[in-house]
């Protein structure tokens, strides 16, 4: 701990005490949405290309944050801040690394760091589990490899740590000299280099030699010297001069590490290798080749460290995947289980609980929490702070497994039930205790509470539609980063948010600052806001059954016509309660669905004006041909129109709404017409083949399995209406979705899905719960994966070979199919 006059000095800045009370720091942040009200915090106010803290200084100080670190324009604000202490810096990202790096260097404990273009978290996380036993580790939560997660990483060092583990990424040159002085690694390992921000860089190699800049000073580094851009880096460094190199290979015989062998099998993978002239072996429960390399730095790690073979190949062979981590699935009795049963400390369980919180659509919450191994604290004492940090994020519910847990139950203020084993649990737990709440499953490996995971999760068929939430919140980042920091975002969730899951994608677009959601009918805005989704909702289709709904609710009705317009005063006068409705004005510029005339206008301001109840929050149309550039004359024709439209109302109403026409592909084309806002749609999930394919990523990813494999004869037909004729013996694997899930009949003899990286042709018609493949040309058995779509197989070239649209297949994969949210 440090006292705030200790920090000011270490980072060089001005402090200025307001609050005699609060001096001594326990906890660094800079998220306002993450931080909890406490005095031993520090908040970072620290400002990006995409964000500044310092515009939210306002909310974490009405948090209860007293203590801040601000850059010197911020000064002549502080006095709206009269119980807070100040650190006045040049920067504050600045501030934060030296901080950092002062920390880091009151510890000799040896530190592994790791970079590369890949593997960096699976690597990380698989050390911890492996060496774990034997000490206490210090290493990075989740992903916390950039700029600001590294310092971040570094403050959770303290005296009982023999061991940090931290992980180091960059996007840009001359990043990775200011992480290596905060990390100071005595081991690197450089995972791979792969074409992950080449976009940023002259070519690979520059960005292998910005990478190494992390190892400069280590004692050893750890690398595959089959990478020959690697190798080729640290020749031109004069790393191999400086530091011990121990490379591993499949090719070379001399390597360290030679691997002579790699046998597969179904769900396990036997490596042989040469070390030390001796022939040693280790089995892990994976099959795929980036688990394989990953592991074998792993294991090359471990041999450096001295470890025997024999423990190394027990520990190895019980690795858990890290996409056990953080999953969101649907669970009994409504509620939403996350299931994060991997380890469990206290920095990641707070991080599992901020996690836990952003889902504001549930008011109830519950945490089911093992015992807490590997801890050097006083059991007692261990489980106060459990209990503190529990309050702290407003849990409602304890389930402790574990005897330490359950010995400790007087501690916890909240509601509580203890079981002294999972076995225990999976017996005695009545399941209708829990109804519409988020349930946190977080756990030490060595009481597998996946079990408890799977016990707790709803029951569906083997076809799954997963979402990626950080892609989405990235590809949702990278339009914002294309608009000036005026122009607001409009999100569109209508037909739950294109079969994404309406809630759960407004909920993350919410947390992570959207302005406004659309949504098509009233009853998807009713169900957001029952759900805590607090944000503006515009509603794109009121219906004049709906309008009570609309008002009860707060949503926004899109006016389109002089009739829709009457239905809502109509209702406004059963209301008097309220005050002031807004609604958004379509304009028709040329699309000819639903929108005002320009000869309606005069009308309708008309009566607008008699209304001081209406507030006009926006006026807007819609591009009927953004994606096509020979219909560019027409836009700017529609651009035209609207400006004249949104001109007249702007005088009429001597105030001036938004103005917004934009869509997806209109903010990457038209940069000129982004006006006061922008509306995003099926772009948020990756697909929009006008945005910069480096910075956008797939979100959604629908798979099934193989239920079946049988052999036909040459001759033998396939399915209803025997449209499909063997011409040869053919494989038949047989997948359960159909068109009743969404998988169009279309697809019939046309499509293709990916079976263990191998097209496979769909044959025969679809039916309405599965269809047929053809697996004659492939390796594949009953229980392998088949990808539908997603990055490996994008659902455009679905789209395109069922004659169909984007749009179509994604809004139509059915309910039954079981959404599962990821985080990373």
């Amino acid at each position: 701990m440090y006292t705030l006059s200790q920090i000011s000095e270490i980072v060089g800045g001005q402090l200025i005490v307001q609050n005699e009370n609060s001096h001594v720091i326990v906890d660094l942040a800079y998220d306002s949405r993450k931080t909890q009200g406490k005095d031993d915090v520090l908040f970072f106010a620290i400002k990006t290309h995409k964000n500044d803290g310092h515009k939210y200084i306002g909310d974490v100080y009405e948090k209860g944050i007293v203590n801040f670190i601000v850059r010197q324009d911020f000064k002549g604000k502080i006095k709206d801040y009269p119980k807070a202490n100040f650190v006045i810096v040049k920067d504050t990202l600045s501030a934060l690394q030296s901080l950092a790096k002062y920390h880091r260097q009151k510890f000799k404990l040896p530190v592994i760091g790791i970079a590369g273009s890949n593997g960096k978290t699976t690597v990380k996380e698989w050390l911890y589990q492996l060496l774990c036993p034997d000490k206490k580790i210090a290493y990075s939560p989740n992903s916390f490899n950039s700029q600001i997660g590294v310092p971040l990483s570094i403050w959770k060092i303290s005296e009982d740590d023999k061991l940090g583990i931290f992980e180091a990424g960059i996007s840009q040159p001359n990043e990775m000299g200011s992480l290596a002085e905060i990390i100071q690694p005595t081991i690197g390992i450089f995972t791979n280099i792969g074409a992950a921000h080449d976009e940023s860089f002259i070519d690979i190699r520059q960005k292998a030699g910005e990478k190494l800049n992390l190892f400069c000073n280590v004692e050893t580094l750890i690398y595959n010297s089959d990478q020959s851009v690697i190798t080729e880096a640290l020749l031109r460094s004069g790393l191999t001069k400086k530091i011990h190199l121990f490379c591993w290979s499949f090719r070379k015989k001399d390597a360290n590490l030679w691997i002579k062998e790699v046998k597969k099998a179904q769900n396990q993978t036997i490596i042989k290798g040469i070390y030390k002239a001796k022939t040693i072996s280790v089995s892990i429960p994976f099959s795929d080749d980036a688990a394989i390399e990953n592991t074998i730095h792993c294991w090359a790690c471990m041999l450096l460290l001295g470890y025997d073979n024999e423990l190394i190949y027990n520990r190895l062979s019980l690795l858990t995947p890290i996409a056990m981590r953080l999953e969101f699935k649907d669970g009994i009795n409504r509620c939403m289980i996350i299931n994060d049963t991997y380890n469990s400390d206290i920095n990641s369980l707070q991080i599992a609980l901020d996690l836990m919180n952003n889902q504001q659509q549930f008011s109830k919450k519950t945490v089911i929490l093992s015992d807490i191994l590997q801890s050097r604290q006083m059991e007692s004492e261990l489980y106060e702070k459990v209990n503190y940090l529990l309050e702290s994020k407003n849990v409602h519910k304890i389930i402790g497994i574990g005897k330490a847990i359950s010995r400790q139950s007087m501690v916890f203020s909240m509601q509580k039930e203890f079981f002294e084993t999972t076995d225990d649990f999976l017996v005695n737990f009545i399941t209708h205790t829990l109804e519409n709440e988020i349930v946190l499953v977080k756990g030490s490996r060595p009481f597998h509470l996946e079990r408890i995971a799977d016990f707790l999760e709803l029951k569906t068929h083997e076809t799954v539609l997963e979402i990626h939430l950080p892609h989405l919140v990235s590809n949702f980042n990278y339009y914002r980063s294309l608009l000036a920091p005026s122009v607001k975002t409009m999100a569109m969730v209508k037909a739950f948010a294109y079969g994404a899951g309406d809630i759960d994608i407004a909920n993350a677009l919410q947390y992570h600052g959207v302005d406004y959601l659309a949504v098509a009918y009233a009853d998807e805005g009713i169900a957001l806001r029952e759900k805590n989704i607090t944000v503006p909702i515009m509603v794109m289709n009121p219906e004049e059954n709906s309008f009570d709904a609309i008002l009860r609710y707060n949503l926004q009705p899109e006016i389109y016509s002089q009739r829709v317009l009457n239905q809502l005063l109509k209702r406004m006068d059963i209301y008097p309660q309220i005050n002031s409705v807004h609604i958004h004005i379509k304009i028709d510029t040329g699309m000819h669905r639903l929108g005002f005339s320009e000869g309606e206008l005069p009308d309708l301001l008309h009566i607008i004006k008699e209304h001081s109840g209406l507030v006009v929050e926006s006026v807007f149309s819609h591009f009927a041909a953004a994606d096509d550039p020979q219909s560019d004359d027409f836009s700017a024709l529609q651009v035209t129109a609207l400006n004249k439209a949104y001109d007249y109302i702007c005088n009429e109403l001597n105030y001036k709404p938004l103005r917004h026409i934009c869509n997806t592909v209109g903010i990457c084309r038209f940069p000129n017409y982004h006006f006061d806002m922008v509306r995003m749609g099926i772009g948020l999930y990756g697909i929009n083949s006008f945005a910069d394919s480096h910075k956008i990523s797939n979100v959604a990813t629908l798979k099934t399995i193989i239920s079946q494999i049988k052999t036909i004869s040459k001759g033998q037909t396939v399915g209803y209406n025997r449209t499909w004729t063997a011409q040869r013996d053919t494989v038949l694997g047989i997948i359960p979705i159909g068109y009743a899930d969404g998988f169009p009949r279309s697809a019939s003899n046309i499509a293709h899905v990916l079976v263990n990286q191998q097209l496979a042709p769909v044959i025969g018609n679809v039916c309405m719960d599965m269809c047929m493949i053809d697996l004659t040309q492939l390796s594949a058995k009953e229980g392998d994966t088949v990808l539908i779509f997603g990055t490996e197989h994008p659902l455009p070239a679905l789209a395109k070979s069922s004659q169909m649209i984007e749009y179509e297949l994604l809004t139509g994969i059915s309910q039954r199919v079981k959404r599962i949210y990821v985080e990373d």
